[in-house]
């Protein structure tokens, strides 16, 4: 009984967003806060704006729920409360930077980029406060080491801030941000269960049953945008899970994707965006000469590998979601190797 009231909190949120969403999307196109699809040929601006808004507050319920089943039935908290509220804290302070930039407008370059890392950083206090995670941390060669204080004041701001930025920058495309929270944070989820954080792998999979929900209105043709209130928002649960269930190498490992994203941005020194070049049969070319990004390297090489030389949205997503589940199979590997 207990099982299948803790199983409802990812549900919870699946339906809170499914059924709140065509709400916001309705109030979002009333007040004009509609952005251009921007790999549909002619950009129609005609998709509603920051729908992250209403997943995280699903998510932030679904969680409730889970303390409160714990809290009245269960009756064992076993101090995780003030660990899930500090990471709540992180999520909600970073959805508040986001829509703030959302509703700057990224054509308008909203929050500048030494803003954004100033407050990605603030938003890590309450994870830092608490002093999460563990600071003994095991070097190749070197073996074990506690380095004490480093670990709250120096590595916490650099992983949430870190894993927030580079998780919005593989983005642009439908469904790609949603479909990639959902694949990370399922695959975290069972890391943290098979290593006893069964807490922590169940506030994954209330943000994966929300993300769930959001996609079906995420997917091409998108009717809904996450914004930067949701991007935000997964890269600092990810991060979060990481740092409180003590999986931070294997985290990293499953960021390669993001790390490879942030190395051809800053190719172009942060300035070339992530679209492609979209033609009136709704194909896609490459926008620039150069590849940018992830998004860039899937359209040249699918136009290299396809028969028909087309390259559309969805073959984009869906290749980006291959090499991530490419690359989480290789991190379970290098687990079973004792590599990481």
């Amino acid at each position: 009984m207990v099982n299948v009231l803790i199983l409802l909190s990812p549900l919870i949120a699946f339906i809170l967003t499914f059924l709140t969403m065509p709400f916001w999307i309705r109030k979002a196109k009333g007040v004009g806060l509609i952005w251009e699809d921007m790999n549909k040929y002619g950009f129609p601006k005609n998709v509603a704006g920051s729908g992250g808004i209403i997943v995280v507050l699903s998510f932030i319920i679904g969680v409730l729920y889970y303390i409160a089943v714990r809290t009245f039935i269960i009756k064992d908290v076993n101090g995780i409360s003030i660990e899930i509220f500090a990471l709540i804290s992180v999520i909600l302070i970073l959805t508040i930077v986001g829509i703030i930039d959302d509703l700057l407008g990224w054509r308008n370059h909203g929050l500048s980029k030494r803003s954004r890392l100033f407050l990605a950083f603030t938003a890590s206090i309450p994870l830092v406060v608490i002093n999460a995670g563990t600071s003994i941390m095991n070097f190749p060669i070197l073996g074990e080491i506690d380095i004490g204080i480093i670990y709250p004041l120096v590595l916490i701001p650099i992983g949430i801030a870190g894993a927030t930025t580079t998780y919005n920058f593989l983005a642009g495309f439908n469904g790609l941000e949603a479909g990639q929270g959902i694949i990370i944070l399922t695959f975290l989820s069972g890391v943290a269960y098979f290593t006893g954080n069964s807490w922590l792998s169940a506030v994954g999979m209330i943000m994966v049953g929300a993300l769930l929900a959001f996609l079906f209105y995420n997917k091409n043709p998108a009717k809904v945008f996450p914004g930067d209130s949701l991007t935000w928002s997964i890269g600092a649960l990810i991060a979060g899970m990481a740092i409180l269930g003590n999986f931070e190498k294997i985290a990293v490992f499953v960021f390669i994707p993001y790390i490879l994203e942030t190395i051809l941005k800053l190719r172009g020194r942060l300035a070339k965006a992530s679209f492609g070049k979209p033609n009136i049969d709704g194909s896609l070319d490459l926008k620039y000469n150069k590849i940018y990004g992830l998004e860039h390297a899937a359209i040249y090489i699918l136009k290299k590998i396809k028969p028909s030389k087309k390259v559309y949205e969805n073959d984009v997503v869906w290749f980006i979601r291959c090499f991530q589940l490419f690359i989480i199979v290789l991190t379970v590997d290098l687990l079973f190797l004792g590599i990481i």
